[in-house]
């Protein structure tokens, strides 16, 4: 099994001085995980430094971490005005280009679109997509859409656009759809899985899980076969971050080997 944790998960201990890429990077070799997937916030030294970015592949290669997913923000399709369209568009070139340097396989990229249904924003996400995945692919680096924000943390709207374009993989995130829809969700996508975010959110203080169902979310998707790196978020306001990815590493391990 595979193993990664987001470092948006560390965004306070970051924000604080108390880690930074080189830090997460040690601190995910100390604790067993198996891949690196970084937060683009935690790269932006590098964004016009390809010796920065050198120095950090450096790092991961001897810690023995390959790169796996950067997400990337800000770099999303859909914006109202063909401007920031083009903006976000040169963003995410320069953000695949920045994969490819560390090795990584994968990149996140939202569709956009705040306040709007997919069908009003349908033909730009979808040309967006088109010709973001081939120049990728062409650099090694699968595209990933997430249930991340705006339309596509609509089930229907998220295997609409599965199914049209060739190529996107989903970053199957655990917390991020509508109230009343995770169960039908959870069940839905494991097929169409590339990687995870399963939400570690604050436990309290004895441990306990959270209130919802991580481990059925679990369940599912290694029922139905996922192969892909079991990925980590942490959203924590009032408990360590480190300690609520662990609880969750824990929590994962002990589901897949009750399964097996």
């Amino acid at each position: 099994m595979r193993y990664s944790v987001c470092s948006y998960s560390f965004h306070r201990t970051f924000d604080a001085g108390e880690m930074d890429i080189f830090d997460y990077i040690d601190w995910c070799k100390e604790y067993g995980f198996t891949q690196l997937d970084p937060w683009m916030k935690h790269l932006e030294a590098g964004f016009d430094d390809d010796a920065y970015l050198d120095r950090v592949k450096k790092a991961a290669d001897d810690g023995g971490l390959p790169f796996g997913c950067v997400a990337i923000d800000g770099a999303h399709i859909y914006e109202p005005t063909a401007e920031a369209r083009a903006e976000n568009r040169l963003r995410a070139y320069r953000w695949i280009d920045v994969a490819e340097r560390l090795g990584a396989t994968q990149v996140r990229i939202d569709a956009g679109g705040r306040d709007v249904i997919l069908n009003e924003i349908w033909d730009l996400v979808i040309e967006g997509y088109n010709d973001l995945i081939p120049r990728a692919r062409a650099k090694g680096v699968e595209v990933l859409i997430e249930n991340h924000w705006g339309p596509t943390k609509d089930p229907d709207a998220m295997q609409l656009l599965l199914d049209e374009v060739d190529g996107l993989g989903l970053l199957f995130d655990s917390a991020n759809w509508p109230a009343g829809t995770h169960d039908q969700a959870w069940r839905r996508f494991p097929p169409y899985a590339r990687l995870t975010h399963v939400k570690a959110f604050s436990f309290d203080k004895n441990g306990h899980e959270p209130d919802w169902d991580l481990p059925l979310f679990i369940k599912l998707l290694h029922k139905d076969g996922y192969q892909g790196c079991w990925g980590i978020e942490g959203e924590s306001k009032d408990a360590s971050e480190c300690v609520i990815v662990l609880q969750t590493l824990a929590l994962i391990k002990r589901v897949i080997e009750e399964e097996v």
